[in-house]
């Protein structure tokens, strides 16, 4: 685990979701996979592609319901979808 020292003080660093980072690699995904977001869209069942559109832009992330429809898609592991920072 990493650790942070702060004025002598030991702070545990916590793992997020970079929002930003993580549309920018789904956005890459698709790209590079040769899907459109119409083939995201129907895929996860959505009447319109707005949900895909935050994801891509870092606004949200998807639910886990949809990251495991993604990776299934993609045919990666979750973890190469959501890209995971430390503060």
């Amino acid at each position: 685990m990493s650790e942070i020292i702060i004025q002598g003080k030991e702070m545990l660093t916590m793992p997020v979701i970079d929002v930003k980072a993580t549309g920018n690699n789904i956005k890459n995904i698709i790209k590079s996979k040769g899907f459109k977001i119409s083939d995201v869209q129907a895929r996860c069942g959505f009447n319109t592609p707005q949900a895909i559109f935050k994801w891509m832009r870092g606004d949200a992330v998807p639910t886990i319901d949809n990251l495991i429809i993604l990776a299934d898609m993609f045919d990666v592991p979750i973890d190469k979808i959501i890209i995971v920072t430390r503060v």
